[in-house]
């Protein structure tokens, strides 16, 4: 009696551990794959209706330190508080090579529909605010580019 229930436990045991296995497998290629959506050519193409000024960047810069900093680093080197526990690997949107060939509009897509583990913003935000988000990105960029020193601009 107690052999039958000591295998039955086992077998039991054994399963439990195959569909722990299935679903840790699945969850990893989640994050692997491709993202679950499709930005259609309409949001990749949208033109970011808001001008970048110093009280637009200011309130993007407010809401990015309490939504989006904690991954992407205050000054968007990708260096978050939280990017070594949840092991997230991030861009330094510093580097204009970071954003090259993502538009104004699938910056905002990704803000508003969120991407991996990011969490969308969704309603939470004005679009006008969210602008203001893909404005402060390419802001980051900006800031870092180095200048051209004196003696290499053309002289007329």
């Amino acid at each position: 009696m107690y052999r039958a229930l000591l295998v039955l436990c086992a077998v039991l045991l054994a399963g439990f551990a195959i569909v722990a296995a299935k679903n840790t497998a699945q969850d990893s290629n989640k994050d692997s794959a491709s993202p679950p959506y499709k930005i259609t050519q309409e949001d990749i193409d949208r033109k970011n209706p808001v001008k970048p000024t110093a009280e637009s960047l200011a309130a993007a810069r407010k809401v990015y330190g309490f939504d989006c900093a904690m991954c992407h680093g205050d000054q968007g080197d990708g260096k978050g508080d939280l990017v070594e526990s949840m092991k997230l690997t991030m861009h330094d949107w510093r580097e204009p090579a970071s954003l090259a060939g993502i538009t104004d509009g699938e910056i905002r897509y990704i803000i508003i529909k969120g991407k991996g583990k990011m969490p969308g913003e969704d309603n939470r935000l004005p679009d006008n605010m969210c602008w203001n988000l893909v404005n402060l990105v390419r802001d980051f960029a900006k800031k870092a580019a180095p200048e051209k020193p004196a003696s290499e601009t053309p002289k007329p």
